[in-house]
């Protein structure tokens, strides 16, 4: 039919990507120049210059100075940094980081997507919204929704912080912003004052996204775009791990397998790791219980099978995926419905013992942590990364890049007035130290050594240039998409909060 031609075109696997998933395509065309593109290619090379190989891991840096309006910074963040190597074409990961204009604090977020993209760049765009509104006092809520009922301009909620190439699917805006309003209008209607706790917040606004994930693919939809986007985020999937930073409260809320690790400075100037979040997954005990508890005893042998859920995820929570969370008779009106889900890379599949569906929650699990002026970072990473490095490995990395970068900055006290020769010495110092080697941005460094590390912990260039230039059809089998925000954390500001409330 017309209608799945059209289809086809769009959600074909070719260059045009499915609608929803165009966020970071053009970072990674750089990427693609020097990728095989099948295994069936007659010649592999994997030559790479050393400074090919820095513009490919370069292409998704991020960062961001928080500074302050007099020029001080009394925040707790100094400053994030981050990047994202793609293994899928186009990558599945999201990741997102926004301050909060009506609430105090920032949020930084990173998303494992799985089937495809699409949930994880819906809730890349959506989910902080939805913390944020949560956060809100009911006299900001009656605010916004008057603004709204007016037409008048509605107070921003948040300020992103973004890559260029961070792209929203701008079809949908409007019915997501719809739909975010009648959350705040059901918190408008609760009548609770004081309102949530953090945590609260978090759990709720979590649960509410990923409802109105699987609503908006129930209800009517004459617009047959939006109705496919609504279709392909409800059936891929997305696992979330989104922390939030107000002065020295560190709340972080974590649905599935990505992570978040604090590194931490002891006073004699070593370094320990202290994990805030457990992966929800087959190797954990608790999350095995917890789903024993809500399924009949009948079941327990076949809730895992090959360590994952039902024999198919291996994560135990996520967003979307809704093959695992509707009844079968739910899943079979809704694709009865559809134009053509087969273009759509939609699947009708029951796996075997589905019996007492849902059997997946995106409820989230959220810890707290007082910051303290030993604190020095935050990392949030998809499993990309934990699967190549460790905790210990990863907080080593970020520590040793942190003194090397310190040594390096050039000393203030110039000799006045400078001469060409002294800088000339200091140009030379600097070179003899390799500045140029050395990736400014951590998140970087950390991908670099994931990807290309030997035996001995040493960035290997071949074996590096060998993982950038696999052919995308056995990329996956060596590494999966890998995201990382690092998080640097103002240790006198902190320091200073503990002295004021003394």
């Amino acid at each position: 039919s017309a209608c799945s031609i059209k289809w086809k075109l769009i959600f074909s696997r070719t260059h045009l990507y499915p609608a929803g998933s165009c966020s970071l395509d053009n970072t990674f065309s750089l990427k693609k120049a020097f990728r095989h593109t099948s295994t069936e290619e007659e010649h592999f090379s994997f030559q790479l210059s050393p400074s090919q190989i820095n513009d490919i891991l370069r292409a998704g840096e991020l960062s961001h100075k928080i500074l302050d309006l007099n020029g001080k910074n009394a925040n707790s963040v100094l400053r994030f940094e981050s990047n994202q190597l793609a293994s899928n074409a186009p990558i599945e990961d999201r990741r997102s980081a926004a301050t909060c204009l009506q609430t105090k604090g920032m949020l930084f977020g990173v998303f494992d997507g799985h089937a495809g993209s699409a949930c994880a760049q819906a809730v890349s765009e959506r989910l902080l919204h939805y913390i944020a509104v949560s956060l809100m006092s009911r006299q900001t809520l009656e605010e916004i929704e008057l603004a709204v009922e007016c037409m008048k301009p509605v107070l921003p909620i948040l300020q992103w912080h973004k890559h260029p190439n961070d792209v929203e699917y701008r079809e949908v805006t409007s019915q997501y912003f719809e739909n975010l309003r009648v959350y705040w209008q059901h918190l408008l209607d609760l009548d609770t004052e004081p309102g949530f706790s953090l945590e609260e917040a978090l759990i709720c606004a979590f649960k509410r996204l990923d409802s109105d994930i699987s609503l908006e693919v129930q209800a009517p939809q004459e617009n047959e775009l939006m109705r496919n986007i609504a279709l392909q985020v409800a059936f891929s999937g997305a696992t979330a791990c989104v922390a939030h930073i107000d002065g020295v409260h560190l709340h972080v809320a974590n649905t599935g397998d990505c992570r978040a690790i604090l590194g931490v400075q002891e006073e004699d100037g070593t370094w320990s790791t202290l994990p805030l979040t457990r992966d929800h997954n087959a190797f954990d005990e608790s999350e095995i219980g917890r789903l024993k508890r809500e399924h009949p005893r009948s079941e327990e042998k076949t809730l895992f099978v090959n360590d994952r859920l039902l024999g198919i995820l291996m994560p135990s929570r996520a967003f979307g995926d809704v093959q695992l969370k509707w009844s079968k008779e739910l899943q079979h009106s809704v694709l009865e419905n559809s134009c053509d889900v087969e273009a759509l890379n939609i699947y009708q599949y029951v796996p075997p013992n589905y019996h007492t569906p849902p059997y997946l929650t995106a409820e989230p699990e959220v810890t707290y942590h007082k910051l303290r002026s030993k604190d020095k970072f935050l990392v949030i990473a998809s499993d990309g990364l934990w699967e190549m490095l460790s905790n210990e490995k990863v907080v080593k990395l970020v520590a040793e890049h942190l003194t090397e970068l310190n040594m390096q900055k050039p000393q203030l006290a110039f000799e006045k007035p400078v001469n060409l020769g002294y800088m000339h010495s200091l140009l030379l110092q600097r070179k003899n130290r390799g500045i140029a080697s050395l990736d400014q941005n951590i998140a970087t460094h950390l991908i670099r050594h994931a990807i290309g590390s030997n035996e001995y912990g040493e960035v290997d260039q071949e074996k590096l240039a060998a993982m950038l230039t696999l052919p995308e059809d056995l990329a996956r089998m060596y590494r999966d998409d890998i995201t990382v925000t690092v998080v640097y954390f103002n240790s006198e500001k902190i320091e200073n909060d503990y002295r004021d409330n003394e």
